[in-house]
């Protein structure tokens, strides 16, 4: 029996995940462009698997793309939507050529401004969801696959007023470096993405919606979701273990290297008031 080869994605109805879902879908037209007269059809996805609570969403994108979408609502800070999907790869047993765990959010404030329940949501979907979103796919995805795990420049350093998100995303990140090396001998490739603030994403919106956003005020230099997903593709497939797609996010990783974290936090406090 021939395997579908497909493509999971989290977070699919809106910002850095839907993007994804168009990019790869742009991807594979061209390549059945390139293939047809032809049965090299090895890189060509048969089916995109997008998981996102907003059906509705999820169905307007299915009709934008070429590319065979199922559409699968489920809330993934709910533990019960792991089984419906563990349910649904052991029915299909597909084969996952990409898993782009891309559902997740932050929100700014003080310690006081965020509600318990919004700090367990991000733990639970930025941390447990993507894990546990790899741990059923794995099984299924074979030598020359690719997990991209949607962490942020937010993981590269500790972040006062924005607490909880950048520890989550601090989690995902270690979490991918040393999965990456795990994976190394089956030939699957783990990138972590890290990109900087992304301007036309419900990101900023989201995270500002607290008793108090107010300390960080401003979003200097922040990306564009296109630029964003381009560049986490490319490296993704030039398998390389940490993507950050700009300029700022790139120089932060770097400084964060040689820099202390309470002196990195310091600059943090006078930028957040520009």
């Amino acid at each position: 029996m021939v395997k579908k080869r497909i493509a999971i994605i989290t977070g699919a109805s809106s910002g850095l995940g839907r993007e994804f879902v168009r990019q790869l879908d742009k991807k594979m037209e061209t390549l059945r462009e390139k293939s047809a007269g032809t049965e090299n059809l090895n890189d060509i996805l048969d089916e995109m698997w997008v998981i996102a609570r907003r059906e509705e969403r999820l169905l307007e994108l299915r009709s934008q793309i070429s590319t065979t979408l199922r559409v699968i609502p489920l809330d993934l800070t709910q533990k019960e939507s792991f089984q419906t999907i563990r349910a649904l790869l052991k029915e299909e047993q597909p084969d996952v050529q990409y898993l782009i765990n891309a559902a997740g959010f932050g929100k700014i404030g003080s310690w006081k401004d965020i509600s318990i329940e919004d700090c367990d949501d991000m733990i639970n979907l930025n941390c447990r969801a993507a894990v546990d979103m790899t741990q059923l796919a794995l099984p299924f995805m074979s030598r020359g696959a690719n997990v991209l795990e949607i962490c942020s420049t937010a993981g590269f350093q500790p972040f006062p007023y924005l607490n909880v998100y950048s520890a989550s995303k601090a989690f995902l990140y270690r979490y991918s470096r040393a999965l990456r090396v795990e994976l190394l001998g089956a030939g699957i490739h783990v990138t972590a993405v890290c990109p900087y603030w992304v301007k036309d994403t419900e990101f900023i919106s989201t995270a500002q919606n607290t008793e108090n956003s107010t300390y960080i005020r401003h979003f200097p230099l922040a990306s564009c979701e296109k630029n964003v997903v381009r560049h986490a593709l490319i490296d993704a497939e030039l398998g390389l273990p940490v993507s950050t797609p700009g300029l700022v996010c790139t120089v932060h990783r770097i400084a964060t290297k040689f820099i202390p974290s309470e002196i990195m936090m310091g600059i943090w406090a006078l930028l957040r008031r520009i």
